[in-house]
């Protein structure tokens, strides 16, 4: 839960929003509830934005609130190239000491879902948990490859699956194949594994299962940021609200993580996630249908 600066090839502004606890919760909030946040804000993070996410059904009982400090602000300029990006600006302000505590009232979550954080504040958030979840799902990026990776590979052996995109999987494996970067992952810990790339979609593998999900083709993309993290809180959303963890479910998970991103996209920050009806959901999953469905014979 933070605040970003944002500029793209169709607009800027100054100051919205964001951080990926706050993608991920609207998304998922869309297919279950309660969403039990944890997170770290300062004394700026807007009460209405916190009356919003409870209204829907977000709960922020493992939010801590550090009165005498701001919160996480992050600032990137994208290129017309929009899966590429320059951070400017980067205030970790109240995430510089952030040490998360389970709430008695999480006790018990089935599913975890750990943003993207340095490695042993996830392996804290795991071992906090008086029972293991049923799925834990962890984002990490090249960032904590480069300054903690003996951390990141611990935290690998605790978790049932890991998301990155495919720069970040042949960082973290040094293999150039995606196929071989996932087998090399899974032997890491997680049983399966997600890499997402963009606007070409995401595949995702389970021994020697594979499934592509394609990305929507959009018009115009008009803010990439948190697409990725709109994309988990719809992929543990579904799973959530099915209770099913089957390598089936996960490829319908995949498709509706998919079908949030494309909203995301649309507008600034998480703008849209608050704004798209049940109805919107299911009109643009039947476009992901309709996009992959075809009959064939073979001569």
């Amino acid at each position: 839960m933070a605040f970003d600066a944002i500029e793209t090839p169709f607009g800027k502004i100054d100051k919205i929003v964001g951080g990926s606890g706050t993608y991920v919760a609207y998304a998922a909030s869309h297919f279950v509830q309660p969403v039990q946040q944890i997170s770290i804000i300062g004394n700026d993070f807007p009460k209405e934005e916190m009356e919003e996410m409870k209204k829907r059904g977000i709960q922020l009982d493992g939010v801590e609130l550090v009165p005498d400090k701001k919160s996480f602000f992050w600032s990137g300029r994208y290129h017309e190239d929009m899966n590429k990006r320059d951070t400017l600006i980067t205030d970790l302000n109240v995430l510089a000491d952030f040490d998360p505590s389970i709430p008695d009232s999480y006790q018990g979550a089935e599913f975890l879902m750990l943003g993207n954080l340095a490695p042993k504040i996830q392996l804290n958030v795991i071992q906090e948990l008086k029972k293991r979840p049923k799925l834990i799902v962890m984002d990490t990026m090249n960032f904590w490859m480069e300054s903690a990776m003996a951390e990141l590979k611990i935290v690998l052996k605790y978790v049932d699956m890991l998301m990155v995109n495919d720069a970040e999987a042949r960082q973290l494996t040094g293999q150039f194949s995606l196929v071989k970067a996932a087998k090399s992952i899974m032997e890491m810990g997680p049983r399966y594994l997600i890499i997402k790339k963009g606007e070409h979609g995401a595949l995702l593998f389970h021994g020697d299962n594979v499934f592509f999900a394609p990305a929507l083709p959009l018009e115009e993309v008009f803010d990439p940021t948190g697409a990725g993290d709109t994309f988990a809180g719809g992929f543990m959303g579904h799973l959530a609200h099915t209770g099913d963890i089957s390598f089936e479910n996960m490829k319908r998970a995949i498709i509706i993580g998919s079908a949030m991103a494309s909203f995301c996209v649309e507008k600034f920050g998480p703008t849209k996630l608050k704004e798209i009806t049940k109805d919107e959901i299911e009109n643009r999953l039947q476009q992901f249908k309709d996009l992959v469905s075809f009959d064939i014979q073979l001569i």
